[in-house]
């Protein structure tokens, strides 16, 4: 059973930090180049649903463990004509088929899920062959000293942040789970603290 903490001030939490211009903008740079039919992982509460393009996008397809970020998903806007569902489920055991989506998009979720390697493999069996993973995460940081002071933060960190995890790489993952980079890019987001502010964004192709 969750705790009162996960149910009701967590979700607002999330929902209100992942919303913060410097993160919307990452956001902005991948979710609009999501095509055909789209399978979100980590679909929180819905905040990428407004940047998706009806016309290149058949349905959004999301999922989440938590029930109230669910209901905050169904509830949020969206351009007109988007189709959208929202699914209960995990993203290391996803319940679609082999090679069911176009494009999945993934941002801000690798940090909090059990198993990185296994929620991409996830993402990598629903796509179609060639069809692309938009992510947009944050992780590890180059920085030597950056990257110690979130070796100590990350205990509290996870605890306060529904298992947010600060020192997990993102884009070597990525091309360990078998995906072909096509492009990449990565800076410390403005406004940020820098211990949880590194992030990695791209696109990858399913092989």
């Amino acid at each position: 059973m969750t705790s009162f903490y996960d149910r009701t001030i967590l979700p607002w939490i999330l929902n209100k930090t992942c919303a913060s211009p410097p993160i919307m903008k990452q956001r902005a740079k991948v979710v609009p180049l999501a095509v055909g039919r789209v399978l979100e992982l980590g679909i929180g509460s819905g905040l990428n649903l407004s940047f998706y393009d009806p016309v290149r996008v058949t349905s959004v397809h999301g999922v989440d463990p938590s029930p109230e970020l669910r209901s905050m998903a169904m509830a949020a806007p969206r351009p007109h004509g988007l189709t959208v569902s929202v699914e209960d489920g995990v993203a290391e055991a996803l319940p679609f088929e082999d090679h069911a989506f176009d494009s999945v998009v993934c941002t801000f979720t690798l940090c909090s899920v059990h198993t990185p390697a296994a929620a991409l493999h996830e993402a990598r069996r629903v796509l179609k062959p060639g069809g692309r993973l938009f992510f947009c995460e944050h992780g590890l940081a180059p920085d030597a000293g950056v990257a110690r002071w979130q070796r100590r933060i990350e205990p509290l960190w996870k605890r306060l942040a529904g298992g947010c995890h600060l020192t997990r790489p993102v884009t070597a993952a990525i091309a360990q789970a078998g995906f072909a980079l096509e492009r990449s890019d990565q800076m410390y987001l403005p406004g940020a603290p820098r211990f949880a502010g590194w992030s990695e964004w791209g696109v990858a192709i399913a092989r």
